[in-house]
């Protein structure tokens, strides 16, 4: 079948299906006559990935809404049947601000619930991190999460996480896929009402009990907790949830650790789905932190904080020598977590000796070299957190090593075990007690960063994204792909191509993932990523020197001469 036969089949299908709403319905009616329209929206299924579902909010196949979510469910529910190895498994449900949330919550609750499953759902929205939490805590076998993290308004997903609180990886999200396919139509989705399903002990509302106890697990992985409370009343805080989830949680953390001056941004307060003071709610960018600044100005702040739609990736601002205020990048600010917890427990003799730190193969070497430094060992993993939470569950199962901390460049951190997911609430209080612990000694992290390259030299670090949509788009980012690996170069800027890492081979027995990595004779590398939820692909770039001038005239050529052949295709 061609694919424009199979769009027309789709197109149609829905609109004739009885299992389908009237307003969906209307909604595709009102599309009548866009071919191109159509097409994007019933070319293929949308892609239930690793992670989960990641989308367009609207009717198709390729789009987000209350069937494919319970299509995904039913896979997911078949899967749980067959494998949990008890007679009613349990799946515990969060979800974030963004638009249908709720929603698509709640669906997922009453296919579970008419697959005879119990779910335990957040009474409102909560953080991606305390689901991770809450599915150990409350010894459940699953757990799903509606968020589709820092991604226009436009989108929603559907994330799901094993009974080890850590997303699915491959190997488990293929079994489930599996699942999803054998679901031929909407009809064979089982449902329950609401009111069934809490009759009947398979919608359990859950709350501030779960709540608490993660913000208990949370702070006792604290450093210094007597020192904040020492420093608290001259130490202040800037915080922005760029409307989303966090406003609470990391509220309570830093509020559970001593700190007594955390200013909220009025204005990014409350969740609001259309992020409506913000072009995108990513703390990775500073216009999202334009609000903050303003703010930080006015009260004098020592540090400001900001956290992205379900509170898992975190954003740090600090102040230059200058007094003005300095974004971090994901990348320092862990090689300064990295620091600040290592060099704590060294100094305290709390170091293990099998002591592991955990990060990703697109994540800047400076917080490896810091570890090292400190005698912990280094594990590199593929990009996704989801890598780094089956590290741990590891660890715990086998005592070959332990868990000291995890991050990515993508402003993803955890300490502690309590979860398997990155966690911007532990990293607000992380990043924040360093700061009082530095200001204790008459530095800012601005100035704890410049010590930390003047030991460890120059690292210096870009990610470049082009986001290529639709099916033109997804053909362009796999004509990239092929280019690099087909005609992969020998030289970048007169420097020798050293090492190519094709992980599509699956290297150093790391799953199958579709990224190159390019190292050069001066140990400075690039690597090419099509993102896994979004419609990008991503090149990262990393260069090392002895110097602040010579990284950053490195990298300026580097990103220079790969992206111009990039952007050829």
């Amino acid at each position: 079948m061609n694919t424009q036969t199979r769009v027309q089949e789709q197109y149609e299908l829905w609109l004739g299906d009885a299992a389908i709403d009237a307003a969906t319905k209307e909604e595709l009616r009102s599309i009548e006559g866009d071919a191109k329209e159509i097409e994007d929206r019933f070319y293929r299924d949308l892609e239930f990935g690793t992670g989960g579902l990641r989308g367009v909010i609207g009717a198709g196949t390729n789009r987000i809404n209350a069937y494919t979510v319970a299509r995904a469910t039913q896979g997911l529910a078949q899967f749980l049947l067959e494998t949990a190895g008890k007679d009613q498994p349990s799946v515990v449900i969060a979800y974030d601000s963004r638009n249908q949330s709720p929603e698509f919550a709640l669906e997922t609750a009453k296919v579970l619930a008419g697959n005879g499953i119990k779910a335990y759902v957040f009474e409102s929205l909560r953080t991606t991190p305390e689901l991770s939490f809450a599915v150990r805590h409350l010894n459940a076998d699953a757990g799903v999460v509606i968020t589709a993290s820092h991604n226009p308004p436009e989108y929603n997903g559907y994330k799901v996480y094993g009974n080890d609180g850590g997303q699915l990886v491959p190997h488990q999200a293929e079994q489930v896929i599996e699942q999803i396919r054998g679901v031929q139509s909407f009809a064979d989705v089982k449902r329950s009402s609401r009111a069934d399903a809490e009759k009947a002990g398979l919608l359990q509302w859950i709350g501030q009990a779960v709540d608490d106890e993660y913000i208990r697990a949370v702070t006792a992985v604290s450093r210094n907790p007597q020192l904040i409370k020492e420093t608290a009343d001259d130490f202040r805080i800037v915080y922005t949830p760029l409307h989303g989830a966090g406003n609470l949680s990391v509220r309570a953390a830093l509020a559970g650790v001593g700190f007594t001056q955390v200013h909220v941004v009025a204005e990014q307060e409350l969740p609001d789905a259309n992020f409506s003071t913000v072009k995108s709610p990513n703390p990775e960018e500073r216009e999202a932190f334009t609000l903050a600044i303003n703010e930080a100005k006015k009260i004098g702040a020592d540090i400001i904080i900001g956290t992205d739609p379900d509170c898992d990736r975190m954003g740090a601002v600090v102040k230059d020598p200058s007094g003005e205020y300095f974004v971090l990048s994901g990348n320092q600010s862990g090689a300064i977590m990295v620091d600040y917890l290592l060099s704590s427990l060294k100094e305290r003799g709390e170091m293990p000796e099998n002591g592991v730190v955990v990060k990703t193969i697109v994540t800047s070497e400076m917080g490896a070299v810091i570890a090292e430094h400190y005698g912990a060992k280094v594990v590199n993993t593929l990009t996704g957190f989801k890598y780094i939470g089956e590290k741990m569950t590891q660890y715990e199962q086998t005592g070959e090593a332990t868990f000291l901390f995890g991050y990515e460049e993508s402003y993803g951190y955890l300490a502690g075990n309590y979860a398997r997911d990155k966690d911007a609430v532990i990293a607000s209080m992380l990043i924040s007690e360093a700061a009082a612990y530095y200001k204790s000694q008459g530095k800012t992290l601005y100035d704890v960063l410049q010590e930390l390259y003047e030991r460890h030299g120059y690292f210096l670090e870009k990610l470049e994204s082009r986001t290529l949509k639709g099916k033109d788009g997804v053909e362009q980012i796999g004509s990239i792909m092929t280019d690099w690996r087909t005609n992969a170069p020998e030289q970048i800027n007169g420097l020798k191509v050293t090492k190519i890492e094709d992980f599509s081979q699956g290297l150093y027995g790391l799953p199958v993932e579709n990224v190159l990595k390019y190292t050069l004779e001066d140990d400075s590398w690039f690597t090419l990523r099509p993102s896994g939820t979004e419609p990008k692909i991503k090149v990262y770039f990393a260069v090392r020197s002895s110097s602040s001038e010579g990284a950053a005239s490195s990298l300026d050529q580097l990103v220079e001469t790969v992206m111009s052949r990039v952007d050829k295709k």
